[in-house]
């Protein structure tokens, strides 16, 4: 079995995550109970927990964030659909080192619950993160 990469967030409400996660983020939904619910988030198990008490609030977020790195055109589409759809932009979308091969383009969204995701292109991941050519799947 190759690895299955796992996080969690806790949020205010079941229904209205899911329906973020799956309607503006594309997320196939897995097991589903009355406190959480798993979703598959760009190849990683992501478990949204019910636990509303536990919410982080805006001055507790800080740079708690989690996210993906998309090609560029599908970055593009998920920005575009947040945007149609209301989500609100922690920080708008932004290119760091443009024209060199560390260049980014990234943006912050909230989920309902005000977990920050954070969405990324890479032109060269590697110059981008500093790292030798990769090899293998499990990064050794």
């Amino acid at each position: 079995m190759d690895p299955i990469l796992h996080g969690s967030v806790v949020v205010r409400d079941l229904d209205e995550a899911v329906a973020f996660y799956a309607d503006v983020l594309g997320c196939d939904v897995g097991r589903t109970t009355d406190d959480f619910v798993d979703v598959w988030f760009f190849g990683m198990q992501l478990t949204l927990h019910a636990a509303p008490e536990q919410v982080l609030s805006d001055e507790q977020r800080g740079v708690r964030h989690f996210g993906v790195t998309l090609p560029a055109d599908e970055l593009q589409q998920l920005l575009a659909n947040a945007r149609a759809r209301g989500v609100l932009f922690l920080s708008e979308t932004a290119t760091d080192h443009a024209g060199t091969p560390r260049e980014q383009t990234k943006a912050k969204i909230l989920d309902p619950s005000g977990n920050a995701i954070e969405l990324k292109t890479y032109v060269d991941v590697e110059a981008a993160l500093g790292l030798s050519p990769r090899r293998g799947s499990r990064g050794r």
